[in-house]
C-alpha cells in the first residue's frame, strides 16, 4: 500500500464513519490513520468497531488533547516506519471531500509534485457555508504568511495535503516547533526552503455538517506571532534535503 491518510480526531463520533466508508470506495487504495486524543463523545469506540471489516484502518489513542502539530508528527513517524510512499493530512469533518484524495495522488504520482495542496484560494475562494468574517480572516493569514515568507502558495494555513515521504523525511517534522495550526504553515515553509515542488489543487472546501467546530481566533493569532519566528529563525538555519 503506498497511500495513508492521517486524520486527527476529537469528537468526530457523528463522522468518522461515513469519512472511512467514503475513503474506502475510492478507485485509488488508501490506508486510514486515526489519531483520537481521548474523545469524550467515543470517537476512537466507533473506529476500533469498524477495524475488522475495514483492514486499512489504523488507530493511534493518546491520552488527551495534545495539538494539531503533535499528532500530526506522530503520524509521521508511524507512516515513515511502515514504508508509506505517500502520506497525507485531512480534517475528519468531510470540509474536504474524499474524492479530492485522488487529484492529490494524481498530482504527486503522476505529475510529479513532492508536496500536493488542496487549495481554497487557487482559483477565487472556493468556500462554502463560512460566514464572511471567517473567510476573510483566513484568506488574509495566507496572504499574510506569503507577504512574511515569500512563498508563493495561495493556501498556506490549508490541512488538505499530500507529501512524497522523501519531503517527510527532509523536514524531520520533530523539529517543528509549532504545535497548532501555525505547523501547517511551517511545514510547508520547511519544505519551500528545502527547494522541493509545491503545487497547489483547488478545491472547494465546505464547513462541517456535523459536530462542532475547533476553530477560534486564538489560532489565528498563534499563527500570526509563529510566522515571524518561523522566518527569523530561517535565518538561521541550514536547509538540506535528507540524502
Amino acid at each position: 500500500m503506498l497511500n495513508v491518510v492521517i486524520i486527527p480526531t476529537y469528537n468526530e463520533k457523528e463522522n468518522i464513519e461515513l469519512l472511512i466508508k467514503a475513503i474506502a470506495k475510492l478507485p485509488v487504495p488508501f490506508d486510514v490513520l486515526i489519531i483520537d486524543d481521548n474523545s469524550p463523545d467515543g470517537t476512537a469506540a466507533v473506529v476500533k468497531k469498524l477495524m475488522p471489516s475495514f483492514p486499512n484502518v489504523h488507530l493511534i489513542e493518546r491520552p488527551g488533547k495534545l495539538g494539531l502539530g503533535t499528532a500530526y508528527r506522530a503520524g509521521f513517524k508511524w507512516s515513515l516506519e511502515r514504508g508509506y510512499s505517500f502520506i497525507y493530512e485531512m480534517d475528519a469533518d468531510f470540509s474536504h471531500n474524499p474524492e479530492d484524495l485522488v487529484r492529490l495522488f494524481n498530482a504527486c504520482d503522476r505529475d510529479g509534485a513532492d508536496v500536493a495542496i488542496g487549495s481554497r484560494y487557487i482559483s477565487g475562494v472556493n468556500v462554502v457555508n463560512w460566514p464572511l468574517s471567517r473567510v476573510l480572516m483566513s484568506y488574509f493569514a495566507s496572504v499574510y504568511v506569503r507577504m512574511i515568507t515569500r512563498m508563493k502558495i495561495m493556501d498556506a494555513t490549508a490541512g488538505f495535503i499530500c507529501y512524497r515521504k522523501e519531503v517527510i523525511e527532509s523536514i524531520r517534522p520533530y523539529r517543528i516547533r509549532s504545535k497548532g495550526y501555525c505547523f501547517q504553515i511551517e511545514m510547508k515553509f520547511t519544505a519551500f526552503k528545502l527547494g522541493y515542488k509545491i503545487v497547489e489543487i483547488p478545491i472547494i472546501f465546505t464547513d462541517r455538517r456535523l459536530g462542532t467546530s475547533k476553530m477560534s481566533g486564538g489560532i489565528f493569532n498563534e499563527a500570526l506571532w509563529g510566522v515571524l519566528r518561523m522566518k527569523i529563525m530561517s535565518w538561521f538555519s541550514r536547509y538540506r534535503k535528507n540524502s
